[in-house]
């Protein structure tokens, strides 16, 4: 690939001519910040598009992910990969275990706002991309979501799982329930545009994979890899965030025991996870219970990170630490099988990552979270949401959390008239 460079370039105006640019391509994929500052992050925005190739899991397996530009997902469902464990809930929409595209055009935004292309005729691309936006009609944005479940049938199966708990069977689980949606027409990419608003969300994404697509406003991030090191950033606790004396809100969220007990269990599975790539005595916690503000909601965000050992795949790397602790519960195993039970879908993309492999082997990845995944084939949408149960929780105002982390999503897609 060609590159070619413009400089003081709009991440927002970029953004709005590259959810337009999307609607004609079968690949693509836009990865953005939006603006959130972070001292992780090399980059504004990521966006590619057009797939030379599409890589598998099998594909995966055998060296694809290790170096190139890579755009793409791991699903949930790819832990069968590592672990044996059962399986059998209904799938919404038919999303593979994991995909990934080797694209045809990749554009990197810095935080100075310098835009670099990559391509076979870069100068072609850039003068696309940087044409003024065409203010058009949009299309429909709504989905009318129905939960899957009844608010009886979740706190049932939350009090289930703290019988589990009681019993020792497992520490902590994450326990996901979902709302679907059919639709015949969808305007997915002005749909993005409406979330990401709503949210401001760091790792949030719209990524098209020929007949699927997701709409991603995540604040979390799974594994950052920069040369020989490491990063992982859980998140578990979660409060309203206030337009006023926010402080407060903050300052109740790490203050809360039920809260700092989610956080720490998984920082210690997130360590256990790291040290199976780890060079001996490199993991560590940079950071334990630190509090974020997003637009909606405060996040208590870990950070824990290590050096890796030499000669270690990227492979090895997703193999050692998939799924996220923070989706899963601890014990891992036990917790995924115990929320596989209780749950009423497959949890298919959600709770798995969404992200890009560079050249030189270094990857981003997400945490799929308040997001919805759309099977345009099927013509249906999903929105899952989970949260972290544990033996202090009160099930009653697990499902108040659970309402929290999807109302932008559900606000999002709403039909404006049925909002007045």
């Amino acid at each position: 690939m060609k590159t070619a460079s413009a400089h003081n370039v709009d991440p927002i105006l970029l953004e709005n001519r590259l959810l337009e640019l999307s609607s004609s391509r079968s690949f693509f994929a836009l990865y953005t910040s939006q603006g959130y500052a972070s001292k992780w992050g090399d980059y504004e925005l990521l966006f590619a598009w057009g797939a030379k190739a599409v890589y598998d899991t099998d594909a995966l397996k055998n060296g694809a992910l290790e170096n190139g530009w890579r755009f793409g997902f791991l699903g949930y469902e790819l832990r069968h990969e590592f672990e044996r464990l059962s399986k059998g809930n209904p799938a919404i929409g038919d999303w593979p275990q994991a995909q990934f595209f080797e694209p045809e055009v990749v554009g990197t935004l810095d935080k100075l706002g310098n835009l670099t292309v990559h391509a076979d005729e870069p100068k072609a691309v850039l003068d696309v991309v940087l044409e003024p936006v065409i203010v058009q009609e949009t299309g429909n944005t709504s989905l009318d979501f129905q939960p899957i479940e009844s608010r009886e049938s979740y706190l049932k199966a939350v009090r289930s799982l703290q019988q589990h708990i009681q019993r020792g069977d497992i520490y902590e689980v994450n326990y996901c329930t979902a709302f679907t949606a059919e639709f015949a027409a969808l305007d997915s990419a002005q749909l993005f545009r409406q979330m990401a608003q709503a949210t401001k969300a760091p790792f949030s994404a719209f990524v098209k994979m020929d007949q699927l697509e997701l709409l991603c406003t995540s604040p979390e991030r799974y594994l950052l890899k920069k040369g020989d090191q490491l990063w992982s950033q859980p998140i578990k606790g979660t409060n309203r965030k206030l337009e006023k004396n926010n402080h407060l809100q903050e300052r109740l969220l790490v203050a809360d025991e039920k809260e700092r007990a989610e956080n720490v269990m998984i920082v210690d599975l997130v360590r256990n996870d790291l040290s199976r790539v780890a060079a001996k005595g490199s993991v560590q916690v940079e950071e334990l219970f630190g509090v974020y503000p997003f637009k909606n909601v405060n996040q208590m965000i870990s950070t824990v990170s290590c050096k890796v050992r030499p000669h270690t795949s990227n492979w090895d790397i997703v193999k050692a630490t998939f799924p996220m602790g923070s989706m899963t519960g601890a014990p891992k195993i036990s917790a995924m099988e115990l929320a596989e039970r209780y749950e009423k879908t497959e949890r298919g993309i959600y709770s798995g990552a969404l992200g890009y492999v560079m050249p030189n082997g270094d990857f981003d990845f997400n945490v799929v979270i308040r997001s919805i995944a759309i099977d345009a084939k099927k013509g249906v949408a999903s929105a899952h949401v989970g949260g972290a149960i544990t033996v202090l929780s009160v099930p009653e105002l697990e499902y108040d959390e659970c309402l929290l982390k999807a109302e932008s999503l559900l606000q999002s897609a709403a039909d404006p008239d049925s909002l007045h």
